[in-house]
């Protein structure tokens, strides 16, 4: 069973994501919070495995729980969901700590199967975000290329797989080694540059033009 935290100011739309998730049977909400401070509480307590976050909220905003609920010794699944699709919100979602972002608008089945998929350690993002990321990314292109330049052949192979949301798994099965040896890989690669999670490495391989 995925356990899922729903953040959200409109209890409305907390409501709304609550009977979409629970048409799931493998997917319950465990609680709601209605503002950033109450959403670290309700992880604490009730030890979600995917948090859909929204980021707009009165008092403590939903980058700002990110951050924190990221820095708990064995955070949640953080993922992003919002009416807003900018740059710079899915920037800062992402570098807070979030392992996707997704659009209220995604379709409640889609919806289902990103938790999902989520749960399971990928990162995932609605195609708009997606497509804004890209090309983004082309514009930085350059200078997360020299940020890069320190990583060894294989890690750089790993941080692409990163980039393209596989698991530890995935990756083990792609470049042919153990998944404790990727997991120590992707320690090195975190470390190399300074990266807090998976995600915010990914990030800089899409920023680096590693990723298919």
């Amino acid at each position: 069973m995925i356990n899922v935290l729903v953040v959200d100011d409109d209890p409305l739309v907390c409501g709304h994501l609550r009977t979409i998730l629970g048409a799931a049977e493998d997917v319950t909400v465990v609680a709601e919070a209605y503002d950033g401070a109450d959403a670290v509480e309700a992880v604490l307590r009730h030890k979600p495995d995917v948090v859909l976050m929204d980021l707009h909220m009165p008092g403590v905003d939903g980058l700002t729980a990110i951050q924190r609920i990221s820095e708990l010794d064995k955070p949640p699944v953080l993922v992003a969901l919002t009416t807003f699709d900018g740059d710079n919100h899915v920037l800062r979602a992402m570098r807070n700590g979030a392992a996707g972002y997704l659009l209220k608008s995604t379709p409640p089945k889609d919806l289902i199967g990103l938790v999902r998929v989520a749960a399971d350690g990928h990162t995932v993002m609605s195609p708009a975000v997606s497509r804004n990321l890209v090309a983004h990314a082309a514009g930085r292109r350059s200078s997360t290329s020299e940020l890069l330049r320190d990583l060894t052949g294989r890690e750089s192979e790993i941080l692409a797989c990163l980039g393209n949301g596989l698991s530890n798994a995935q990756i083990a099965d792609r470049v042919h080694l153990s998944e404790g040896t990727v997991k120590n890989y992707i320690s090195q690669i975190l470390l190399k540059l300074r990266c807090a999670n998976r995600t915010q490495a990914g990030l800089l391989a899409y920023e680096a033009g590693l990723c298919q």
